[in-house]
């Protein structure tokens, strides 16, 4: 009979693995969202910290009664590089299966009259910093994390030279978005460092951002679920590739190492699947 595998957590490992994590050089938003998640699992926990299969395979059932299920295999790969951490590799949970969807959802893709209605909205209602870190998003199509590496002097370059976690990689600029980023710092006598930062002079994240974005939505009629950051890079690889229908070239723009990720932001929706098949007539009888 195979012994019983048991883990004590004392209280200090969510610590220890953030530290871990940091010396990994894992990105800010992914140790965040995983110590976030951690907690949601401790808090599952209680008082009682002896944790073997049988209690996680129970708060596994527990995350898919309160959360969707992309949301609970997100949790799981959390609470799974946790356990491979604490050196208890044999407990860790398999996510959950789900169908692959080869479509694109039509209620959450921005179209590019909503985006330009976020804009204008976003200037309409004073909001120039938000207004152009949305532009900025869209026309480049960078990682909201990107947005701390525009600062004064990359954006005079003309080019926007990124290294993190041992990669680098250039974010190419308009003509037109280089002369906007350069007036609004000049007119915020920006001159030097990083030009989008928030009231206490830190870089501007997702988070402060999300938010900001949020706040247009009944102003500039778009729907909450469309508004996202991220959907502003969606847009512009969407845009890029039905101009150039160039994969290789969109992948090397985005900063992707492999296709089959940049395939993902260049899927058409289901409507125009749909649209197709409609006309697809010879088969009829």
């Amino acid at each position: 009979m195979k012994e019983k595998v048991t883990l004590k957590i004392q209280g200090t490992e969510i610590r220890e693995f953030e530290m871990y994590m940091y010396e990994r050089e894992n990105a800010e938003a992914t140790i965040r969202k995983y110590i976030t998640d951690l907690k949601c699992f401790f808090s599952f926990l209680g008082e009682e910290r002896e944790v073997d299969k049988p209690r996680l395979l129970s708060y596994k059932e527990w995350l898919l009664e309160h959360y969707a299920v992309n949301s609970v295999n997100s949790m799981l790969a959390a609470l799974n590089q946790f356990l491979i951490f604490c050196g208890y590799c044999e407990l860790k949970i398999r996510r959950v299966k789900t169908q692959k969807n080869l479509f694109l959802q039509e209620e959450k893709e921005l179209t590019r009259k909503e985006y330009k209605r976020l804009v204008q909205t976003a200037r309409a209602e004073g909001k120039a910093q938000l207004a152009l870190c949305i532009e900025t998003i869209a026309v480049t199509g960078i990682r909201v994390s990107e947005l701390k590496y525009f600062t004064v002097e990359q954006v005079k370059k003309g080019r926007i030279e990124v290294h993190n976690k041992g990669k680098y990689r250039r974010i190419f600029l308009t003509g037109s978005i280089r002369k906007k980023l350069l007036i609004y710092a000049a007119a915020r006598k920006i001159r030097s460092g990083c030009i989008f930062v928030t009231k206490n002079g830190k870089p501007k994240d997702r988070s402060n951002l999300w938010s900001e974005m949020k706040a247009l939505k009944e102003k500039a009629g778009v729907s909450s679920e469309k508004i996202f950051p991220h959907n502003l890079r969606h847009l512009f690889a969407r845009v890029y590739y039905q101009t150039t229908k160039d994969l290789t070239g969109l992948a090397d723009v985005l900063g992707h190492s492999s296709l089959n990720v940049t395939r993902i932001y260049t899927s058409n929706t289901g409507e125009l699947y749909q649209r197709q098949l409609d006309r697809m007539t010879v088969l009829q009888v």
